[in-house]
C-alpha cells in the first residue's frame, strides 16, 4: 500500500495505534502496527486505515478524535515522524 513519496533523507514511520471501544470492534482489534513511509501525514494515515479496515470502521473514524503521542491531533496535514503512538477514541457519553 502506497501512502506517501518515499523520502530517502527521512526514515520511515512507524505507528503505534491504540483502538477503543466502537473503533476497536469495527477493526477487529484493539491495536495494530503498521510501517508507513517518510512523509506520510495523519490524513494519509486515516486514508490507509480506512483502505484496510473498511466502511464501518471508516465511520467510526469520522466521529472519533485522535491523539498523537498523546496530544490532540491537530489536523490532516500533521506530518507523522520516527516512533509515533495514536489512541483513536470514538464518542463517550456520560459526565
Amino acid at each position: 500500500m502506497s501512502v506517501a513519496k518515499r523520502d530517502h533523507a527521512c526514515p520511515d514511520v512507524t505507528v503505534n495505534l491504540r483502538y477503543f471501544a466502537a473503533v476497536a470492534e469495527a477493526a477487529g482489534t484493539r491495536g495494530e502496527t503498521v510501517e508507513l513511509p517518510a512523509g506520510t501525514t495523519a490524513g494519509d494515515l486515516r486514508d490507509a486505515l480506512n483502505a484496510r479496515h473498511g466502511e464501518a470502521f471508516a465511520r467510526q473514524l469520522a466521529v472519533s478524535a485522535f491523539l498523537v503521542d498523546g496530544v490532540r491531533w491537530p489536523g490532516e496535514g500533521l506530518p507523522l515522524v520516527g516512533l509515533v503512538r495514536v489512541d483513536v477514541l470514538p464518542p463517550f457519553a456520560g459526565g
